[in-house]
């Protein structure tokens, strides 16, 4: 997933704006999914007696997670097909309810933000739990795992040197340094709780000043390159953190709250050793894992349907 990809992710899970919809219904008319001829790409039939339809959202992470997660249900002998690219949360939602669609690799921050843009837990449990209260009575949540896309205070490789910031170092450790530091983001980090707000009242942490620039897109990353900001919002398994050595500074606070990748399920749509396996590929997942994997997708070009089976020959799960 490119990194301009993730913001359009990032923003619009959070929105849920009727203009993300409709684009993703014409993507689905224009034929971007693997699915049928309808006309209404809310209207799909319901997945064949023991097939499992495992979608995706519409960027590379996702597509690399249903395969990752299709294919060790594959390993258990259970049939799998796949929709990849379906377009928006509002889209992939409609045909997890109607049944089209059986699995799909979420993030529960942002599917919770979908149900309920009050909600605001303070644990992954509890996310799960509020979750779960709104959810259709059809779906249900397997387990959440460790890895994490989410914003970020991340640091260039200049001033993560220059201040003895590590992968260990919080936010909270910017705060005697960032009056001489520059921070970029989208011109919303400015005005938002999870952004400049949040810093202060939640870390102490106050910057010389702020860059408009992109929601962790091309414009971050070369600012960031360039030094022209030392400290930036950068999503959490972007791959270029570990080509342009960036350090990302750990949230213990959760300013930017929960965006663990988590299964969502139709109900009696998978056997038990099928929710067994998703369940232990979760467990093993983490962000860097997680981040890695984007980048041989990414940046090395690989097929994510081979880059989700090597990784799961490597842990044991087929």
């Amino acid at each position: 997933m490119t990194s301009t990809a993730k913001s359009s992710r990032s923003t619009t899970r959070h929105t849920g704006a009727a203009a993300a919809a409709l684009a993703a219904v014409a993507a689905l008319l224009a034929g971007c999914s693997s699915g049928g001829t309808s006309d209404d790409p809310l209207a799909g039939e319901e997945a064949e007696a023991g097939t499992v339809v495992v979608g995706s959202n519409n960027f590379a992470e996702s597509t690399l997670l249903a395969d990752i997660y299709g294919e060790a249900l594959k390993a258990k002998g259970i049939k799998v097909e796949y929709k990849h690219n379906i377009g928006s949360r509002e889209t992939t939602y409609g045909l997890m309810k109607n049944g089209s669609v059986t699995v799909l690799p979420e993030y529960n921050g942002a599917l919770l933000a979908y149900l309920d843009a009050e909600a605001a837990p303070k644990t992954v449990e509890e996310t799960t739990k509020a979750i779960e209260a709104k959810l259709d009575a059809k779906l249900t949540l397997l387990e959440p795992s460790p890895a994490q896309n989410k914003d970020s205070v991340t640091v260039n490789a200049a001033t993560a040197k220059k201040h003895g910031l590590t992968a260990r170092s919080s936010i909270g450790d910017l705060r005697d340094i960032a009056g001489d530091l520059v921070i970029g983001g989208s011109p919303e980090f400015q005005t938002r709780h999870q952004g400049l707000k949040g810093l202060k009242t939640v870390y102490g942490v106050e910057f010389k000043s702020f860059k408009a620039l992109d929601a962790g897109g091309p414009l971050t990353l070369a600012a960031l390159r360039k030094n022209t900001v030392q400290a930036a919002d950068v999503f959490t398994t972007d791959p270029a953190i570990t080509k342009e050595k960036l350090v990302v500074l750990k949230d213990p606070e959760n300013l930017f709250g929960f965006q663990n990748v988590q299964p969502l399920v139709r109900e009696g749509s998978l056997p038990r050793e099928g929710a067994e396996a998703l369940d232990a590929v979760s467990r093993k997942l983490d962000t860097a894992t997680l981040r890695d994997l984007d980048a041989q997708v990414q940046t090395e070009k690989k097929d994510p349907l081979d880059v989700a089976k090597e990784w799961l020959r490597s842990q044991g799960l087929v």
